[in-house]
């Protein structure tokens, strides 16, 4: 199976780092304010859910959520999840440390559509 959302090594670390000090994690990426697009990393259970949020996968053991709005732009994308020196304007829990989390994205290859792990 192919899967729909990766994380890079760098934001792994990053990932182990903040669950040291704040406990399980989630990410949720949506296409609302702040830093649009970008992934943010919460305190699992900080962001309400609701049906329109879909389970996209979970990298480094935090579960990645994404709107089902901002899903039907990223279907066919693959997505890897990213850190980068700077602070971005979000409520992520990376943001303190001077870093941010970022998607680095490709689209999938045909043949890859008819594997890709399904998403809840």
């Amino acid at each position: 199976m192919i899967e729909r959302v990766l994380i890079t090594d760098a934001a792994k670390k990053v990932v182990d780092k903040l669950r040291e000090q704040h406990g399980e994690l989630m990410f949720h990426q949506s296409g609302g304010c702040c830093d649009g697009s970008s992934p943010m990393c919460y305190t699992k259970g900080e962001l309400m859910l609701n049906e329109t949020d879909v389970l996209l996968g979970t990298v480094n053991d935090c579960e990645f959520y994404m709107s089902q709005d901002q899903y039907e732009y990223w279907k066919h994308t693959q997505l890897t999840v990213d850190v980068v020196t700077g602070r971005g304007s979000s409520f992520s829990l990376e943001i303190p440390m001077g870093l941010r989390f970022v998607i680095k994205s490709r689209i999938f290859k045909e043949e890859e559509l008819e594997d890709l792990t399904p998403f809840h």
